[in-house]
């Protein structure tokens, strides 16, 4: 698939330092218009749909949740000696 051409403006100064740390603007942008879409899907996303991912995320890392609760049975809570409440 093929690119179209995007013309925007950008404040002078952030161009300057994205040069200045080599950061590819193009690609920066592309990135963050991904990102732009793919909050935009969540945010249209019926409370079923959310549900369901919910329960499709729990199931892909149910391991890593019972190693995490096994661990905290087993040595507690970081810092929980420290706790005044």
């Amino acid at each position: 698939m093929g690119k179209a051409e995007l013309k925007i403006e950008i404040d002078p100064a952030v161009v300057a330092e994205a040069e200045r740390l080599g950061v590819d603007l193009s690609r920066a942008g592309l990135a963050g218009v991904e990102q732009a879409l793919a909050r935009r899907r969540n945010a249209l996303k019926s409370d079923a749909e959310r549900a369901a991912d919910a329960r499709a995320w729990a199931e892909e890392n149910a391991e890593a949740i019972k190693a995490y609760n096994e661990r905290i049975a087993r040595d507690g809570i970081f810092g929980e000696d420290f706790r005044t409440w």
